[in-house]
């Protein structure tokens, strides 16, 4: 049976949030057919690192695969991304609600070659507006608390003595 360190259970928790996180992201866009802006992309890019340096460095851990003095940085790795994420919902859910500007790529139209390569313009998914809201909140609303609890839970795994 593996001893689990704090430095384990905090690179997995922040990895394993991610990774459901990131799941529920391509459940809206492919099951429901919302289909992302470019901030949704910058959210989903930290997931990705904190499921990289989480799972797969808890799992290295885990196995004796990496000397065990890294754990910390790689938990605390996995922690940061997913701050960094939670903090990039905040920015487009601030955007959303047009507390300030968000890219000028996130609005008008854009072009991409079709399957006769005829460039007719296609929409683009608008930052500004919420494709769908519970309670009030966006999907990057609730990336940023998510993220943030679980950053912060993680931080404490981390930080606490064992």
């Amino acid at each position: 049976m593996i001893r689990m360190r704090n430095d384990m259970k905090a690179a997995l928790l922040a990895g394993g949030a991610s990774l459901v996180l990131l799941a529920g992201a391509l459940v809206f866009q492919y099951g429901i057919g919302l289909p992302p802006c470019e901030i949704c992309h910058w959210q989903r890019w930290p997931h990705i690192a904190a499921i990289v340096f989480g799972l797969g460095g808890g799992a290295l851990l885990a196995a004796n695969l990496v000397p065990a003095r890294i754990g910390t940085w790689l938990a605390g790795l996995a922690i940061l991304f997913v701050a960094l994420s939670g903090a990039l919902g905040v920015y487009h859910a601030g955007v959303e609600w047009r507390w300030w500007e968000g890219p000028s790529a996130c609005t008008g139209t854009g072009f991409t070659p079709g399957a006769a390569f005829d460039f007719k313009p296609i929409p683009v998914t608008a930052c500004d507006e919420a494709a769908w809201r519970f309670l009030g909140l966006s999907l990057a609303g609730y990336n940023a608390i998510i993220s943030f609890v679980v950053a912060g839970a993680a931080l404490y795994l981390l930080r606490r003595k064992p």
